[in-house]
C-alpha cells in the first residue's frame, strides 16, 4: 500500500510522514493537498495563544484529558521557536507527549516558526488540512508565545483561547497588545497566585464596554488552575458555546469562507513572490546594485521601482 492509501486507513506513521512532506514542501505537495483538501473542512479549529510562560501546553494537556472523556481524536500543533543551529524546533522532544497512549486518539506534531511572524509556521494550515483529512474531530493549534498579536491564527482558527496569567498586568495592557480583538475566550491560568482575581475583574469589566448588542458573542474569562485541572470543565464548556453560537448565527460559514479567501491570495503571493525573485536572480547582479546604494549612488526604493517596472514591461 502507498502512504496515502496507509494515511486514508488511519495510520498515525503515514500521517507523520505526509505531514514532514507538506512541511518540507517536497515535490507534488500541493497535488498532494489538493487531493486531502476534500476530505477535510469537518474537524473544528481551536487556537491557543498568549505570552510566553501563560502555561498554554499545560492548558492544552488539560484539554486533551477532557477531550479523551468525550471520546473525541484531537490532532495538536504545537508551533515552536526554531533553533539557531538546526531550525528545528526548539521543544519538540516535549516531556508531555508521554502523557497520552501512542496508539490513543491524540496525536502531537511540533513545529518550528523558521523565522515566521505572527506565531504560526508558514506550514499550519496546511498541516490543519492533512490533520483534518486524517478524521480527527478536533485540531488544536498552540502557537509560539512571542508576546506579540498573533492575528494569523485568527486565519487558522474557528475559536481562539487567549491565555494570560495574574502576572499579566491588567486589562488595559491587554488592549495594548491587541488580545482583545483575537480572544473568543479568555483563560487567566495559574489563578491560584496573588492578584488573580484583579486581572479576571478587570478584563470582565472592559468587555463589558465595548460595543455589542443581543448578536455579539460576549468573550468569557475563565479563571484555570491547569496543572491541577481547575475550571477545565468550564473553559472546555465555554469553547463549545462559542462554536454553538458562530454555526447558530451563520459567522462560522462566513468565518471559514474568508479563511479560504485569505488562503488562495496566501497561496498566489507564495508563488508569484517565489517566481519573481527566482526570475530576478538570474538577471540582477545584487552585489552590484547594493554597493551603488552603499557608495550614495543610489538608494533602494529607486532601485526597486526600477525593478518592479522591468516586471511589468516583461
Amino acid at each position: 500500500m502507498t502512504v496515502l492509501e496507509n494515511f486514508l486507513n488511519g495510520d498515525k506513521r503515514a500521517l507523520s510522514k505526509i505531514i514532514s512532506y507538506i512541511e518540507n514542501r517536497e515535490d507534488g505537495y500541493r497535488e498532494l493537498l489538493g487531493k486531502l483538501y476534500a476530505k477535510s473542512g469537518n474537524a473544528i479549529r481551536i487556537g491557543v495563544t498568549g505570552p510566553p510562560g501563560a502555561g498554554k501546553s499545560t492548558l492544552v494537556n488539560a484539554l486533551l484529558h477532557k477531550f479523551l472523556k468525550e471520546n473525541k481524536k484531537v490532532g495538536v500543533i504545537a508551533v515552536d521557536p526554531s533553533s539557531p543551529f538546526t531550525g528545528g524546533a526548539l521543544l519538540g522532544d516535549r516531556v508531555r507527549m508521554h502523557e497520552f497512549p501512542l496508539d490513543g486518539n491524540i496525536f502531537f506534531r511540533s513545529m518550528a516558526t523558521r523565522g515566521a511572524s505572527g506565531g504560526l509556521t508558514a506550514a499550519t494550515n496546511n498541516i490543519l488540512v492533512a490533520m483534518d483529512a486524517f478524521g480527527f474531530d478536533v485540531t488544536i493549534v498552540e502557537t509560539v508565545g512571542v508576546g506579540q498579536v498573533e492575528l494569523d491564527i485568527i486565519d487558522a482558527c474557528d475559536t481562539v483561547v487567549v491565555t494570560l496569567v495574574p502576572e499579566s498586568g491588567d486589562a488595559v495592557q491587554a488592549m495594548k497588545a491587541g488580545l482583545m480583538e483575537i480572544a473568543d475566550v479568555f483563560a487567566v491560568n495559574k489563578a491560584d497566585r496573588p492578584n488573580s482575581d484583579r486581572i479576571v475583574t478587570d478584563l470582565r469589566m472592559a468587555l463589558e464596554f465595548k460595543a455589542h448588542d443581543e448578536h455579539t458573542w460576549m468573550i468569557p474569562v475563565v479563571p484555570t488552575v491547569a496543572i491541577e485541572q481547575k475550571n477545565i470543565d468550564e473553559l472546555y464548556d465555554k469553547i463549545f458555546e462559542h462554536i454553538a453560537f458562530i454555526k447558530a448565527n451563520g459567522n462560522f460559514e462566513i468565518h471559514r469562507r474568508l479563511q479560504i479567501e485569505k488562503k488562495i491570495i496566501a497561496i498566489l503571493k507564495s508563488r508569484f513572490e517565489k517566481e519573481y525573485l527566482e526570475k530576478l536572480a538570474e538577471k540582477v547582479d545584487f552585489h552590484d546594485i547594493s554597493e551603488k546604494v552603499f557608495l550614495g549612488k543610489t538608494n533602494p526604493y529607486i532601485v526597486a521601482s526600477e525593478l518592479f517596472a522591468d516586471f511589468k514591461k516583461q
